[in-house]
């Protein structure tokens, strides 16, 4: 069929660019490259192998945020940027994770230890979107660290943060906790230390 292998780089390229250059191997299976042809492009330099079954285009220009895609398409793009990651997304506190670490359902059955996975529920406005990834909002971070075991200077570092630039209000801030007991202690610690 003539015009099918470069309609097929076409669907791949526009993929690929969705997600930071990064695309898994299911995704070329699913636009139509079979696995000896994913073998074959990886053999003659036409993609990169960054992992296994996860594939980037060749000469995609690296960024900051590059991990996060890549973790992104491991996923399925079901994980989230969360917890400790997110804080630095975000650049709350100085935080700077030696794991990436993923909001993910609770079905998620993957594993990998460059990455912590947090099971969980995530609602739309908990979500930002980014260039081929997503990452918890700056409120649904400052709760997910405040209930989980990051230290609490730490977390006064980010509410404090989050505060003086206007990203969230105490008020806001306690009333999203109210669903996590520990978290809403946490910070209401953490506010007071700001206050103080």
């Amino acid at each position: 069929m003539p015009g099918s292998r470069q309609d097929l780089r076409q669907q791949l390229q526009a993929l690929a660019f969705a997600q930071a250059g990064y695309f898994s191997a299911a995704q070329a299976r699913d636009v139509g490259y079979s696995y000896q042809a994913q073998k074959y492009h990886v053999d003659h330099g036409n993609w990169v192998r960054v992992d296994r079954a996860l594939f980037r285009l060749v000469g995609w220009p690296g960024g900051a945020d590059d991990t996060y895609a890549r973790w992104s398409v491991w996923s399925e793009g079901r994980g989230v940027v969360s917890h400790e990651s997110a804080l630095a997304v975000h650049d709350l506190s100085d935080a700077n994770p030696a794991r990436v670490h993923l909001t993910v359902p609770r079905t998620f059955r993957k594993a990998d230890g460059a990455v912590v996975l947090h099971p969980g529920d995530l609602q739309d406005d908990d979500v930002e979107s980014r260039s081929g990834w997503r990452v918890t909002s700056p409120v649904r971070t400052l709760v997910d660290v405040a209930d989980s075991d990051t230290p609490q200077e730490t977390v006064d570092t980010a509410v404090a943060d989050a505060i003086a630039r206007g990203v969230t209000t105490p008020r806001r801030l306690l009333a999203r906790a109210n669903r996590a007991t520990r978290a809403a202690a946490r910070l209401s610690d953490a506010l007071t230390a700001e206050q103080g």
